[in-house]
């Protein structure tokens, strides 16, 4: 079939021209569709279900809602596992489903089973989903803010509560319509209320309540249809308006009659614009401000979105008032930018460099441009493939291409017919006609054809185990493996077809076939060093063990990571403050810890979050704030050559001087990539499980103290679980009994006055604004004036609140983490100047001496070293049964056990020079180094299979042992040293580019490189040597005969 197609190409090789310019058409119009990203989506299965629960305790959310709802979703198809958080008046409940699992099925399976516990909530609860996207959705967030001396139409300057009606009624509706967005989620500002504060002495005076206030609000703000009447054949609507639509209108309000006379809402009480009692607020560079975060739709291409979103809000400007702004702080397209731009500058360098070698070593112009073409031809198919399965361009996905690897096999092909064109053309000594060198042509094709497919199959074979990772490191590998499996497709058929046709076609005339000055200079050196390995045959296998040992150890003392970190550019600052910090305390704080970071000349601008947002995909208290560092490009840097490490420490000591605070460094992406792995913004999580809460924080102390003493721990925190102080107004059952009162009277009482109580909304236009009763904020802030709030009794008359309840400040639970179920306290650290394996190791094996954890209580870890042990399972069972599949591949190939053994024997070694490079550059393995290994076992064989199966050619033809080995070995130098040259070559700038990105592609390229070298040693000196020594005996043997 080979030699088939192989004589098609040949005869027929206009056509296959034209097919596969047909086929690189196609690719450059997919280069059009083809989704771009930083890296692969890997976000797992998740819903959020959150519970505003006004008024709630963290104790009472988790025992009345909490619970309920984790109950209700157990046993749900494909659940993993749920987390839940109970704050004071939210219950956050997260379910987290296993891979594969439909997102919308999940849902609806979510929905239907809230709808069964309905019953069993509060009845003025109501539980709300989450939006539809992936914890990584969070792909643009911009502030709303006013320039300046801008004014309102009223002649007053914005403030928050103006920016904050701008975003909500103007901004958001706009956004949301983008395709892809999902949700636009809003903190800061405050959202524009009409509150009516009765004055409680007043309400005295004319014998009304709290409730009559509300009553008559709701009963005079409505409008009412009254059917229709007919009159002289039409048709008349008839209706009875009574909607208020100003404070005015609130303010006529009759309350009752008193005396003959009305009294009217603002007889006792003021009515004005209010705000809300919010939960979370935003600043930028040291102001409040308004923030919006746009939510991207599950399985969207973040790029697009992003950039789409972000034209959006240009086009929005227009419609704004004169003077606000609406302006982008974070566009995830910003980083994916910066990663598409180290990628391409990688795959550029690294095609330049590898035509560069094929010039330099083929010695043919046209020869090397046919190799070269296979470069952009391979990459266009490849594209195609990627459009058509799913595979959008990223970080992974390209970081395992090498154009060195790709050209390989057209590398043999070229190589070798050429040199039989340059032959056969010396031998008759004129040039060929055309059906001669047709003929020369197929069958140098044909001689060499078979050991190169078979050398670029088995590269695509080792991928193929890569396909059995699961989880998190799958969605990772996953794209790099489909991208090289697919580019080395095209470059085999490619090899099997364009490049036998394009020699057809274009080696007419006089073929040249000269060894330049270095392919001379290297078989003048390598000669010699041939005949010393043939001598020194058993010392040079010695080395050679000796050198795979010592890797082999080396290996072991090396640290590990899941993959490197990648460098986002920005930084992420969790600010954490002390348990029941008042939102505006906190904004106070905040200002000065932006100011502080605003003096760093690196710093473009700082913005943050505080507290929870309107849609609470955060559940954190005000005293928690999410920085955002966003800096300058590196060029506007007073030192662009500043390590970002040295700044981050430098930022930690600023802002330590600052009183009130603890921090958490990482990186927007990472944090976000933590928290979904396991709940936690960290590194790494130790996660006590038991019952009582008070023991779980005194483990956790325990577990922080060892922590603390592991070298690398960095942000060592114990989650904030107590110390919310509250005030309680304890109803004193005896003197409500001796009153005829009800517990349920006072309460009422306290939530409306002090919380606040809706009575209706105020429309304008589609705008919509609640309109709420609650004491003035002179008495709600002072606790004497709630002991003298009038209790209404059922007979008439009223008494004092402090007459039958107690107000006593008692500090409740802060929050409460549960896991499956279960309570627990995390205690987070970050690492740095550390690898993480090691750490994770020293962590797990002094917890476990040093912690005493009672009966019940027991310790989980969590965080991206999951993965690690997750992926490093699965690679220690993958990486065996690759190197089996080689061996297998081999024997079918050669049917000699020998010499498959032979070939084979270039993998240890290779994986030897990878480990040293990666020792000397200071790198600890990771799953990135181990997919370069995976690779460079296939990579090792190649070179080996070449020179192989030409010795075994030349003593087919009747060589003698030696002279076959010595001849094969110089032979094949040029291809040997092109073939190797062009696939480390390749990945040359990928091993030392230092853009956004690089770190996670270095080690892939630097095992590759590492590997590549000692392979190459090993198949030109130590595998003739090896051969000489297995099949010495049999020429003796044979000789004697």
């Amino acid at each position: 079939m080979i030699d088939g197609i192989l004589k098609f190409a040949v005869e027929r090789r206009w056509l296959v021209l034209f097919l596969v310019l047909a086929v690189a058409a196609l690719g450059v119009w997919n280069y059009q569709r083809l989704p771009i990203d930083a890296v692969p989506d890997i976000t797992n299965v998740q819903v959020q279900v959150n519970t505003q629960a006004p008024g709630y305790s963290p104790l009472e959310a988790e025992q009345r809602i909490t619970f309920v709802v984790e109950t209700a979703l157990a046993g749900l198809p494909k659940l993993a596992y749920t987390r839940s958080i109970s704050r004071y008046g939210l219950s956050q409940v997260t379910a987290v489903f296993e891979d594969g699992a439909d997102l919308y099925a999940a849902r609806n399976r979510i929905n239907e089973r809230l709808a069964q516990i309905k019953s069993q909530l509060p009845p003025e609860l109501e539980p709300e989903m989450g939006p539809i996207a992936t914890g990584l959705g969070e792909i643009f967030m911009y502030t709303v803010t006013a320039e300046p001396g801008a004014t309102q139409p009223d002649g007053s300057p914005y403030d928050a509560m103006a920016l904050r009606t701008v975003q909500d009624w103007i901004i958001r509706p706009q956004l949301v319509q983008v395709p892809g967005i999902t949700e636009v989620n809003t903190i800061g500002g405050y959202e524009k209320q009409f509150h009516v504060t009765p004055d409680p002495a007043k309400l005295l005076a004319y014998d009304l309540t709290f409730d009559d206030v509300v009553e008559a609000l709701r009963r005079n703000n409505s409008n009412v249809g009254a059917g229709y009447i007919e009159e002289n054949g039409r048709r008349l609507l008839v209706r009875a308006p009574g909607q208020v639509k100003a404070i005015s209108g609130l303010e006529k309000i009759v309350l009752a009659r008193r005396n003959g006379a009305p009294v009217h809402i603002t007889d006792v009480a003021e009515v004005a614009i209010g705000k809300q009692l919010r939960t979370g607020a935003a600043t930028r560079d040291g102001r409040e401000t308004v923030l919006g975060t746009a939510f991207m739709l599950v399985g969207e291409n973040s790029r697009e979105v992003a950039a789409a979103t972000a034209e959006r809000l240009q086009d929005i400007q227009a419609s704004l008032p004169e003077g606000v702004k609406a302006e982008a702080v974070y566009n995830r397209t910003t980083l994916v930018d910066k990663a598409v731009e180290t990628v391409q500058k990688n795959l550029l360098e690294g095609a330049l460099l590898v035509i560069a070698i094929l010039f330099l070593l083929l010695g043919n112009v046209r020869a090397a441009l046919i190799t070269a073409a296979v470069i952009p031809l391979a990459m266009l198919a490849t594209i195609t493939g990627m459009v058509r399965t799913g595979v959008s361009a990223n970080l992974m996905s390209l970081g395992a291409l090498d154009f060195g690897l790709i050209v390989d096999g057209a590398v043999i092909v070229v190589e070798n017919a050429v040199r039989r064109l340059a032959e056969a053309q010396r031998a008759h000594g004129r040039t060929l006609p055309r059906d001669e060198r047709l003929a020369v042509t197929y069958n140098a094709a044909k001689e060499v054809i078979r050991p190169s497919l078979f050398g670029v199959g088995i590269i695509t074979a080792v991928y193929i185990p890569i396909f059995t990772l699961t989880g998190v490191e799958g969605k990772m590998f996953h794209p790099m493996a489909a991208t090289v499996v697919m580019a080395l497709m095209a470059a085999m058929v490619l090899s099997l077809t364009f490049v036998p046709a394009a020699i057809a076609l274009t080696m007419n005339g006089r073929v040249s076939e000269h060894e330049n000055w270095l392919m001379r200079a290297a078989k003048a050196g390598y000669a010699p060093l041939l005949r010393g390995a043939m001598l020194l045959r058993w010392p040079l296998m010695a080395v050679a063990v000796v050198l795979v040992a010592g890797s082999a150890w080396l290996a072991t003392s090396m640290g590990s990571e899941f993959v490197p970190q990648l460098d986002e550019g920005d930084i992420a600052l969790h600010a954490l403050r002390i348990p029941g910090t008042g939102l505006e305390q906190a904004l106070t704080m905040q200002e000065e810890l932006e100011d502080r970071l605003r003096e760093f000349p690196e710093v473009k601008l700082v913005f943050a979050k505080v507290g929870t947002p309107e849609i609470a995909t955060d559940a954190v208290a005000p005293a928690v704030a999410d920085n955002f560092v966003i800096m300058k490009p590196r060029a506007q840097w007073p030192n662009p050559d500043k390590p970002k490490a040295e700044l981050v420490d430098e930022i930690v000591a600023a802002v330590s001087e600052l009183p009130g605070n603890k921090y958490e460094f990482t990186q927007p992406i990472e944090m976000r990539f933590n928290e979904l792995l396991s709940g936690v913004r960290a590194d790494l999580a130790v996660k006590v499980f038991g019952d009582d809460l008070d023991i779980l924080l005194q483990s956790a102390n325990e577990v922080r103290g060892v922590l603390s003493d592991i070298e690398g721990a960095q942000d060592i925190a114990v989650e904030q679980i107590t110390g919310l102080p509250v005030l309680s107004v304890e109803p004193d059952r005896t003197a409500l009994a001796r009153y005829g009162l009800n517990v349920s009277d006072i309460q009422e009482l306290v939530a409306a006055g002090v919380g606040g109580q809706q009575a209706g909304l105020i429309y304008d236009g589609d705008r919509r604004f609640a309109v709420m009763v609650r004491l003035p904020e002179s008495l709600r802030q002072r606790l004497d004036a709630w002991q003298t709030l009038p209790v209404p009794l059922p007979d008439g008359g009223y008494v004092p609140l402090a007459e039958v309840a107690d107000i006593e400040r008692a500090p409740q639970p802060n929050q409460i983490s549960r896991e499956n179920g279960k309570r627990r306290v995390v205690v987070t650290a970050n690492m740095r100047g550390r690898d993480l394996g090691s750490f994770v190791a020293e962590a797990r094996r002094k917890v476990a001496q040093e912690v005493d954890l009672p009966t019940g209580y027991w310790v989980e870890y969590g965080g991206t070293f999951e993965q690690l042990e997750s992926a490093s399972q699965r690679l220690t069972i993958v990486v065996p049964v690759t190197l089996v599949l080689i061996l297998a591949l081999l024997l079918m190939a050669f049917g000699s056990f020998k010499d498959a053994l032979i070939i084979f024997s270039g993998v240890p070694l290779a994986l030897t020079g990878g480990v040293l490079l990666l020792w000397l550059r200071g790198m600890p393995l990771s799953i990135s180094a181990g997919v370069g290994f995976i690779a460079l076992s296939g990579i090792a064989v190649l070179n080996g299979l070449v020179m192989v199966s030409f010795i075994r050619s030349l003593r087919h033809d009747g060589h003698t042992l030696d002279s076959a080995i010595t001849e094969g070995a110089l032979t094949r130098l040029r291809p040997v040293l092109m073939t190797a040259l062009v696939a480390s070559v390749g990945f040359v700038p990928m091993a030392l580019n230092v853009g956004t990105g690089a770190e996670v592609q270095r080690p892939l390229a630097t095992v590759v490189i590492g590997g590549i070298v000692s392979s190459t040693l090993l198949t030109l000196l130590v595998l003739p040597a090896l051969y000489r020594l297995v099949h010495g005996q049999e020429a003796i043997s044979a000789s004697q005969k």
